[in-house]
């Protein structure tokens, strides 16, 4: 984790270790250096599952940090297990942190599929408090 005093501009990233994850940690990583922001990354889950692949395990955490610290952008990472809705915790960092973007990622869909957008973005979408970037990806 870099300690780094948070810059002026905040930025949340919802990271999941996979490449829907990946290409939105790309994005956010991009926005951070375009804006001169500080990147917080949640790493959040419900903790309802034996195996959630969904929550990086500690070789992934070491190559997050490994990316994020090659990037060169300040940044922190925040793994929840069990607090709530992956949302909620990518909300409530956002507002925490006066967040100026949040960044998700959105599964490319099937013209049904548009219909059910994944609860977790959808939230996202709705409630964050400022602006929201949704990356296609996987």
């Amino acid at each position: 984790m870099n300690t780094a005093t948070p810059a002026t501009v905040s930025i949340v990233v919802g990271y999941t270790p996979t490449p829907l994850g990946e290409a939105a940690l790309a994005a956010a990583i991009e926005e951070a250096r375009r804006r001169g922001g500080f990147l917080h990354v949640v790493n959040a889950s419900r903790g309802d599952a034996y195996v959630d692949n969904n929550m990086a395990d500690t070789r992934q955490l070491a190559y997050l940090e490994a990316v994020l610290a090659g990037s060169g952008v300040p940044h922190r990472v925040v793994q929840q297990i069990g607090k709530g809705e992956p949302a909620v915790e990518i909300l409530e960092t956002a507002d925490r942190t006066a967040a100026e973007l949040v960044v998700i990622g959105l599964r490319r869909r099937t013209p049904v599929g548009k219909l059910l957008m994944g609860s977790t973005a959808q939230r996202v979408l709705l409630e964050a408090s400022c602006a929201v970037l949704a990356v296609k990806g996987g």
